[in-house]
């Protein structure tokens, strides 16, 4: 990419934060992307602090699509820099995969550093739509496979929740300090094995500009509409790996949701193995694509 000449004195600049805010890419992720790969240039003020124009929001949204479709991040720059009449270039595949099988080795050999490099690198580079639909969801979804018979499974998934547990943690109390959307109880329900699903959940939702009150362990039923009202939340979100038990969804859930004052939604595995049974009750079957089911409750608190 060439320097490029300043911007007319009358074209709208926009900072880091209002930036971040349009494309729904943090501002690590953005400085990553000027620093490291080049991708983006804003101009600087005399203190040295960025101002992005339209043509750079406009790159930033370039940049997700070409991500979105599986391009790894240091091939973007070569696409995006092409002229516009050039054919466009089937993206390169593999690097997702690669990715994936290098989380997952992590977590079975408990390479902690490695995982923490993982953890750290897919945040930075990456939305975090991108990296829980790419990355963290389908490598999940492959452990839980393995773990159901392996020697050493219940380590692996107890040293993985722990650090998702602390890393996601941070990243949740530092969001809720700034994000100004309604608050989002999230929960798992009684019979999920760990809160891996809850901690990517509530991850995605944070992501999605909610602010969030995390109980990563089953609260009685009778106690969550309490719950709900005491922390002023604008929807309950339920999360489970597992089927749940049958009278659990048939008959607890259904009553949970017409006892609240906030939708119930309900998220993870549980929400594609349990659908049909609970397609005619109040309670929203938000799926176990996280950044979908975000997009889903949106509309779900909006119409509330």
């Amino acid at each position: 990419m060439t320097d490029k000449a300043p911007h007319p004195a009358d074209t709208p600049l926009y900072p880091i934060r209002e930036v971040s805010r349009i494309t729904g890419v943090n501002s690590v992720t953005l400085r990553a992307w000027e620093r490291r790969y080049g991708l983006i240039r804003p101009q600087r003020t005399p203190k040295g602090h960025r101002l992005y124009a339209h043509e750079d929001i406009e790159r930033v949204e370039r940049i997700l699509q070409w991500l979105g479709r599986g391009v790894p991040v240091s091939q973007v720059r070569e696409l995006l820099d092409q002229p516009e009449a050039a054919p466009t270039p089937i993206p390169a595949s593999g690097d997702w995969p690669s990715q994936q099988r290098q989380l997952i080795a992590a977590i079975e050999a408990l390479d902690l550093g490695q995982l923490e490099v993982l953890f750290n690198q897919s945040l930075a580079l990456y939305p975090v739509s991108v990296c829980l639909s790419e990355l963290w969801q389908p490598a999940v979804r492959e452990l839980e496979e393995r773990w159901s018979d392996q020697l050493g499974a219940a380590l692996q998934r107890r040293c993985l929740e722990a650090f998702l547990r602390t890393r996601i943690g941070i990243r949740l109390h530092h969001a809720n300090q700034c994000l100004k959307g309604p608050t989002l109880l999230v929960a798992p329900l009684p019979d999920d094995p760990g809160p891996l699903w809850l901690l990517l959940a509530a991850l995605a939702a944070s992501d999605a500009g909610y602010r969030i009150q995390l109980l990563d362990t089953a609260l009685p039923f009778g106690e969550l509409p309490l719950a709900v009202e005491r922390f002023g939340a604008g929807a309950l979100l339920l999360v489970s790996g597992r089927a749940e038990r049958a009278d659990l969804v048939r008959r607890q859930l259904p009553r949970l949701a017409e006892q609240l004052d906030a939708p119930l939604g309900l998220c993870g595995p549980v929400a594609r193995i349990r659908g049909n049974v609970l397609a005619d009750s109040l309670v929203e079957l938000l799926g176990d694509d996280l950044p979908l089911a975000m997009t889903r409750l949106r509309s779900l608190i909006h119409d509330a």
